[in-house]
């Protein structure tokens, strides 16, 4: 499970990295890695992002938790 937690953590940095240069620059890295934004490539990127933003709103409890 803790592999899962840091997969799910790294995604979720790439994509903050991604919309901080998207909002600096206005440059889609993903996109721009994979052709564009409708390619498949970065599709699949996009999705996996967002599967694991959901799956650490589970982490949230847990981390939030007073031991």
């Amino acid at each position: 499970m803790k592999s899962l937690n840091v997969i799910s953590l790294l995604l979720i940095i790439i994509g903050g990295l991604n919309w901080l240069v998207v909002g600096l620059f206005d440059y889609d890295a993903v996109s721009e890695l994979f052709g564009g934004s409708d390619e498949v490539g970065a599709r699949i990127v996009y999705t996996l992002v967002g599967v694991a933003a959901i799956y650490a709103l589970a982490l949230v409890g847990k981390v939030s938790r007073d031991d």
